[in-house]
């Protein structure tokens, strides 16, 4: 049976505490969850571009893919998020025409930029969602553009050193963690979110083998 899939749009792109350099592309539902997707600066970049309907001087490479797709008679379908491993989200390019479909693996942020300039649906499977997306509080919708990057308790040394930030997550109650991660979902540091949740879930686990 085929995995449900769930309709996201692009909600924004913030920078990154967890990656020098990156920024947190944040896809949303129709719904209360995110999931925050780390790309690069030349990525950010273009999918800004799209965003604001902007248009530079010479084309970008996404601007260039895109007009060869038109330029071919094929029609860009979708973009299907399938797979997380490792840190990593997995795309496909889903591309038609009268008679054929073609899927074409590509990096999600490539997607994403080709998508937008598409006007194309984005989809993703719900085991990603429960997996890698944060969830907001009924009725508490963030309304700040700029959030606080950071907790008082936490440094940008310790989110560097990722290792070093779960061995102070290990010392907190449950109670404290889900508290904090209602705090980053509401402050939209949905990156510090993922990884409260990912500090939860590791414990549910613990708490299944005992």
């Amino acid at each position: 049976m085929e995995e449900k899939k769930i309709k996201l749009r692009v909600q924004g792109l913030t920078n990154s505490q967890i990656q020098s350099g990156a920024y947190a592309l944040v896809l949303a539902e129709d719904g209360l969850r995110r999931l925050p997707v780390i790309v690069g600066m030349f990525e950010a970049q273009s999918i800004a571009i799209a965003l604001e309907g902007l248009n530079p001087q010479r084309p970008l490479t996404h601007d260039l893919f895109t007009e060869y797709i038109k330029a071919t008679g094929f029609i860009l379908r979708e973009v299907f998020i399938h797979k997380f491993s490792d840190g990593v989200f997995y795309a496909e390019i889903v591309l038609t025409d009268t008679l054929r479909e073609i899927r074409l693996d590509s990096r999600t942020s490539d997607a994403i930029a080709i998508a937008l300039r598409c006007s194309c649906d984005i989809y993703t499977t719900e085991s990603i969602m429960k997996k890698c997306s944060v969830v907001l509080e009924e009725g508490n919708y963030p309304s700040k553009s700029e959030p606080e990057l950071l907790f008082e308790e936490l440094t940008t040394d310790d989110l560097q050193d990722i290792p070093k930030l779960r061995q102070q997550l290990r010392t907190l109650k449950k109670k404290e963690i889900k508290e904090r991660m209602e705090k980053a979902v509401s402050e939209e540091n949905y990156e510090f979110a993922k990884i409260y949740k990912d500090e939860l879930s590791r414990r549910e686990k613990e708490n299944k083998k005992d």
